[in-house]
């Protein structure tokens, strides 16, 4: 399974945005500079975590983003969600029914594909396992000097 570089850059920014722990908003090109990415891209994604609940946004020349709730309540799952979508990444397309199969009676197709429910099974584990993971599950065990980094930056550039 691939996700999109879009999950990392999002997962950073909440990390970042835990750190700071303020009320203040974060601009987007603030964010961006931080891990040298394009604001453009990178706002994008941060409205899709606002359209899910896990930022909030202030319009403005002030504006910004911060987490729209304690990081114990956002869990890798719903960031992941939110930039790749709900679908399941496994999709059968009964290509079993085609060529040679094609020949066998409708009713042998009445179960699931054995393929998908393989598939199934282990996108349920992960999904629940980035469930049972939140942002402050992250942020206790990165390393201290990641934080401090982090705040010093934004210190130094008038976060």
């Amino acid at each position: 399974m691939r996700l999109s570089e879009g999950v990392e850059w999002t997962l950073h920014c909440c990390l970042t945005l835990g750190w700071l722990d303020s009320d203040k908003p974060v601009s987007t090109a603030k964010l961006a500079a931080t891990f040298e990415l394009p604001p453009a891209y990178l706002n994008k994604r941060l409205q899709a975590l606002v359209r899910s609940g896990i930022l909030a946004s202030t319009p403005g020349v002030h504006g910004g983003f911060r987490l729209a709730r304690p990081p114990e309540k956002i869990t890798l799952m719903e960031v992941v969600a939110a930039i790749e979508g709900p679908e399941n990444a496994f999709r059968c397309t009964e290509i079993r029914q085609r060529g040679a199969g094609a020949e066998r009676p409708a009713h042998e197709y009445k179960r699931q594909c054995v393929i998908t429910t393989a598939m199934r099974k282990a996108e349920l584990a992960w999904r629940r396992e980035l469930a049972s993971q939140t942002l402050a599950d992250m942020m206790a065990t990165a390393p201290q000097a990641a934080a401090e980094r982090t705040r010093n930056w934004f210190e130094r550039v008038g976060g």
